[in-house]
């Protein structure tokens, strides 16, 4: 059997990062930047004002901190309005916050330092220093330099960058779009009655969700009977518009598992891993016929709890490794077990934990109390997968163990 390491690294060495795309800039968050983006206008655009008060020339107001000082108003400006106003020695214009700085003035007083005049005369009871509450053009980024760079990941914060440095679109890596297919005469949609022997397919929107979680887009496929022809056609009509493509179910060593009879012969390998849950495991790429392009299969257990860690553990990093983002794999962390486990010799276990933190901010991992790979409700309640090698087949409670995190950060 392989490891689920070495599972994985067959995986990555098959897969490239997806093509470029350029994209308008609320599709690029959370991908990653194909080329550098270069500032096409200097930020801010020109000098003005970082306050509500008045532009005045920092000169007229010397002294203002200690005797008032009265300067005429000639004008007013407003931010997204060019007026032609220009302030001279003794004179102040009302200005607001962003409006262009008025020739002639070199500061801005804030109206909390004046009596508010709206016009005539403004009273003023504070000086000012040349450039106070002024932002001058450039000094935030000047045009031509790079504001952000191939490799990075796009977020709401290099959105706001890349659009006020003039750009209304990127290049990216494109989001790959995830085709599911579930397998198995049993299967009914949720929602619809079920007859005798049948059961909900809750494997399909677990697995689109988690596709999307990733990154991805993606969409479900009708289930498809335990009738090879059937997979094949189906497969051969979406996969056009597939990046990748996810089956659940029909992999192990039945009479009726269809995704490994009919996919063995083209092109998908099928393997056992050592590991709990998610031994028999499918990987390789099949030919969309109009095209001849490869598109990755990924042949998952149809057991729910098998078919989310496998997910986990190979489809995630492989959905990641598209879109050029890194760490392909979730990283582990230390926690302390609190139940005694066993485990099978010579099989990684991902066993399913509730983590928390203790009051010494160490991470606790608390297994759930149905390890089998049909205990949905269990898997829903976990946020974490305890990862015991395969070498050990005993844990004490106690005893420190790796974790997965499986919902970001935990806080308590």
């Amino acid at each position: 059997m392989r490891t689920a390491k070495e599972h994985l690294d067959t995986i990555l060495d098959e897969l490239k990062v997806a093509q470029r795309q350029r994209v308008p800039l609320a599709e690029a968050v959370g991908l990653v930047l194909a080329e550098d983006v270069t500032a096409a206008v200097d930020l801010p655009g020109f000098d003005n004002s970082s306050m509500d008060g008045y532009a005045v020339q920092a000169a007229s107001l010397e002294g203002a901190d200690r005797e008032p000082v009265e300067l005429r108003i000639v004008g007013e400006l407003a931010a997204g309005v060019a007026r032609d106003v220009e302030v001279g020695p003794g004179e102040a214009a009302r200005i607001m916050t962003g409006a262009p700085l008025p020739a002639g003035a070199d500061a801005v007083i804030p109206v909390e330092q004046t009596d508010g005049a709206p016009d005539g005369v403004v009273t003023c009871r504070a000086a000012v220093a040349p450039g106070q509450f002024v932002r001058r053009r450039g000094e935030d980024v000047r045009a031509g330099t790079a504001v952000a760079w191939a490799g990075n990941v796009v977020g709401p914060r290099t959105v706001a960058l890349i659009a006020a440095s003039g750009h209304a679109e990127c290049v990216v890596h494109r989001r790959p779009h995830v085709l599911v297919v579930p397998t198995g005469d049993e299967l009914v949609p949720p929602g619809e009655p079920l007859a005798p022997g049948q059961i909900h397919d809750s494997n399909s929107t677990m697995l689109q969700a988690a596709a999307v979680a990733a990154g991805a887009t993606a969409e479900i496929l009708p289930a498809v009977g335990d009738d090879d022809d059937a997979l094949i056609r189906a497969l051969d009509e979406a996969m056009g518009r597939a990046d990748a493509i996810v089956t659940t179910g029909g992999v192990s060593m039945g009479a009726y598992d269809v995704v490994k009879s009919a996919l063995k012969d083209k092109g998908v390998d099928f393997v056992s891993v050592a590991m709990q849950p998610g031994k028999p495991q499918g990987f390789g790429h099949v030919i969309e016929s109009s095209t001849r392009r490869r598109v990755p299969l990924f042949a998952l257990p149809g057991n729910p709890v098998s078919s989310y860690v496998s997910f986990e553990v190979f489809v995630r990093p492989a959905l990641r490794r598209l879109m050029g983002l890194e760490p392909e794999v979730r990283p582990v962390h230390p926690a302390i077990v609190t139940t005694a486990m066993r485990s099978p010799a010579g099989r990684e276990q991902f066993a399913r934990a509730v983590v928390t933190r203790d009051a010494a901010g160490h991470l606790v991992a608390e297994p759930v109390a149905g390890q089998g790979s049909h205990f949905i409700a269990d898997l829903s309640r976990a946020n974490a997968l305890l990862v015991i090698p395969a070498a050990v087949t005993t844990v004490a409670a106690g005893d420190q163990v790796e974790v997965v995190l499986l919902d970001g950060e935990v806080c308590s």
